[in-house]
């Protein structure tokens, strides 16, 4: 079967909603407002944590200790500051005590010590003026937040001759997630008012450009009550209303610039407004359709690592393309219907503008120009481009990986400030040691043979221990160094390999790093596999070619080198550090690599999709590959380049939050997204089809009989029967 013969699928599922708009609209009020109700206040049930593996040994090891040795696991820091005078002097003493005893009758708090009662070198600083108490708030992550704000109050500041800062790792999470929340409402305030302005100098029309952004905020919205519902039965990590944001209006954006600008186009031809509807759905819907698929396809794969953060992810992106698109095709075509010609009511640039704009011509426009150039001299931009990001991405070739940390926040957070003055100030690894979970019964010579053989492994500094809890134990091993540098992760690898008569799980900084590392190295061929696999599907189906899909996967993966050798340039190596307000820790997160990757692929597919589905049609219409691809670029190169300026500024509002994590996600993306559009959609692309030819839409005979039944491609069914010929022809030749 042909294409000829193929009804309009896309224009079938909106047949309801363009028969009763009003209702339609009236109905995706309702749903809204529910929307909103559903999610307000999701962040308050997100976490702030997720990149540890829950099946890995550390996580083990962690929370068995927890649960044993509550002790061992403090989350909550008090540093007391004696000022010039000593943390012996006994007034400083006396105050000391008075605070731990008082913290250890608090509610949900316990495992209460410190350096007076234990005298611990390692909660003492060097100089004698500073020391530590170290307490466990129990809970989950919510639990732990409203007790850290319950308690914290009454502890911080000036007490008596010592001066009291908060911190641990429970504070640097709820502080973490306090600032997210302010970070995400600011960005929101950047973004919106400068995207609506970008929209208005698109579209010209006050009317055409409010409806992006409505279709937008549908979908951030939703998401939100998607989230909320989630984080009742899973985790579900508050990084993800970050990209929730982001991708809410920026791909909202995307679909509703090419639905409303093909319905414009469709209408300066003279066609009336069901049959613009119709139209537009039948060609830019489709294109919307494969866009999401390609994107959620993307987005999903995360949800292969075991890692909660990682996860989340995938439910807010798959969740917020899904909300998008569907907005698009369903709510949008509703719009229109009930719009028509006033679309372009309010058409602010009428001033600016002698004549109305062509909307088919196929010279004299600046992307057609481009386009013949480079078509002219395909060979020089190909390899030119090519060789110019595989150079942008070099310095990803010394990528190092560590752990999310207390220098995520800015430098005048307090969490992060008693973490400074524990890393620079008191003795043993900063960042902390690692633990040795030992199970079994064993009698205190054997405990002691142990201990020995650990304490004569390189790279440690002192081995404490053992506390010992019926038939469990645990050491703390001090490395040297940084927690979770190389020496400190060999090290790990040495502890597990020491014979022991007890079985022995270890934890801490540096094992959870090596954990995560091998967990995400484990799946992360599944995921590229599963990423590659449902492209060349998706992308078949939308152009019947087998040489399109495998240049769509290699290229999109090579506009993401620029990306990554900008991550580790500024945020492992610390370039523009001061100008960009961050503090590097030498190392990029393990899990943000594959984030980047997952979400700037999808950004890519979806300009990917836009240009190809565009050139597909040129094709069918005319067969002539040549001029195909010259039109393809022409009516989509402003079209794309739009789009990724405005999604490249809201990821910029995104990456202006004080949490290095998101910076690095928000300026990174908005790196990539720009390449792409600007970089491989405008010069490797088309010089890479002019060079493979008309060969670009062989297939042979069996994948375009499964592609003439069940593929999907843009244009009017009624034009194709020619090129169908045309394509038989040079499929025949080979």
């Amino acid at each position: 079967m042909t294409e000829v013969n193929r009804p309009p699928r896309v224009g079938g599922w909106t047949r309801l909603v363009t028969a009763r708009p009003r209702l339609s609209l009236l109905a995706a009020l309702v749903l809204t407002v529910l929307a909103v109700l559903a999610g307000s206040g999701v962040a308050d049930r997100l976490g702030t944590g997720g990149w540890e593996d829950p099946d890995a040994e550390s996580t083990y090891a962690t929370k068995a200790l927890e649960r044993e040795f509550p002790d061992s696991q403090p989350n909550l820091l008090l540093l007391l500051d004696a000022g010039g005078a000593s943390v012996d002097d006994p007034a400083v003493a006396a105050e000391a005590d008075r605070l731990t005893t008082r913290l250890a009758g608090e509610q949900g708090v316990m495992g209460v010590g410190s350096y007076w009662q234990s005298k611990s070198p390692a909660l003492r600083a060097q100089d004698g003026h500073e020391a530590l108490i170290a307490a466990r708030i129990t809970g989950d992550e919510k639990t732990m937040g409203e007790t850290l704000d319950r308690v914290a109050p009454h502890y911080r500041g000036t007490q008596g001759p010592v001066d009291v800062k908060v911190g641990g790792i429970v504070a640097v999470r709820h502080e973490m997630q306090t600032i997210i929340q302010e970070d995400l409402t600011r960005a929101e305030m950047i973004a919106l008012p400068i995207t609506l302005v970008l929209l208005v100098m698109v579209f010209g029309s006050a009317i055409a450009a409010l409806l992006p952004l409505a279709v937008g905020i549908v979908a951030i919205l939703g998401t939100n009550a998607v989230l909320s519902g989630l984080a009742e039965f899973t985790d579900v990590s508050i990084f993800a209303m970050n990209l929730t944001t982001a991708l809410g209006l920026g791909l909202a954006i995307d679909y509703a610039l090419f639905i409303v600008r093909r319905f414009r186009e469709e209408l300066a031809t003279g066609a009336d407004t069901p049959t613009a509807v119709a139209t537009t759905l039948r060609t830019a819907g489709r294109t919307v359709l494969f866009s999401a698929l390609t994107v959620a396809v993307s987005l999903a794969a995360m949800l292969l690592f075991p890692q909660y953060f990682l996860r989340s992810f995938a439910y807010a992106g798959t969740a917020v393309v899904l909300l998008a698109a569907g907005a698009a095709l369903i709510l949008l075509p509703a719009a229109l219907m009930l719009l028509g010609d006033r679309v372009n009511s309010l058409d602010l640039r009428r001033l600016l503008r002698r004549k109305e704009p062509k909307t088919g011509g196929e010279e004299g426009t600046a992307w057609a120009r481009t386009a013949t150039l480079v078509m002219r001299r395909a060979p020089f931009f190909a390899v030119a481009t090519t060789t110019v990001l595989i150079v942008l991405g070099l310095p990803f070739l010394g990528v190092k990986f560590g752990t999310a940390d207390d220098r995520q926040l800015p430098s005048s957070a307090e969490s992060r400030t008693v973490q400074q003055h524990i890393r620079d100030g008191f003795p043993g690894s900063p960042g902390g040691g690692l633990e040795v979970l030992a199970e079994g019964k064993a009698t205190p010579a054997q405990y002691a043979a142990y201990k020995e053989r650990v304490a004569a492994l390189p790279e440690v500094v002192r081995v404490d221990g053992p506390l010992v809890k019926g038939d469990s134990a645990y050491f703390t091993v001090l490395p040297e160094g940084e927690a979770v540098d190389d020496a400190a992760q060999r090290l790990v690898g040495d502890l597990r390999e020491t014979k022991a008569p007890f079985d022995t799980k270890v934890t801490g900084a540096g094992a959870v790093l090596v954990d995560s590392k091998q967990a995400i190295a484990g799946q992360l061929p599944w995921a590229a596999a599963f990423i590659t696999i449902v492209t060349l599907l998706l992308v078949f189906l939308l152009t019947g070619s087998v040489l399109i899909p495998i240049q769509a996967v290699i290229l999109n993966a090579l506009s993401l080198t620029a990306m990554f050798g900008a991550v580790v340039w500024v945020f492992q190596d610390g370039h523009l550090s001061s100008l960009l307000g961050f503090t590097s820790p030498g190392s990029i997160e393990t899990t943000l690599p594959v984030l980047m990757f997952c979400v700037a692929f999808g950004l890519s597919m979806d300009y990917g999709v836009f240009l190809l589905s565009r050139i597909k049609e040129e094709y069918d219409h005319t067969g002539d590959h040549a001029r195909a691809v010259r039109l393809g670029l022409q009516r989509t190169g402003g079209l794309i380049t739009a789009a990724a300026v405005i999604l490249a500024v809201v990821m910029v509002a995104i990456g202006t939050s004080r949490v290095t994590n998101t910076k690095m996600l928000g300026l990174g993306i908005a790196l990539a997204v720009l390449m792409d559009a600007m970089v491989v959609r405008s010069l490797l692309v088309p010089a890479i089809m002019r060079l493979t030819g008309r060969a670009t839409w062989w297939a042979p005979a069996p994948l375009r009989r499964f592609h003439d039944r069940f593929g999907l491609s843009e244009g009017d069914p009624a034009a194709a029967a020619e090129p169908d010929r045309a394509r038989d022809k040079v499929s025949a030749r080979g």
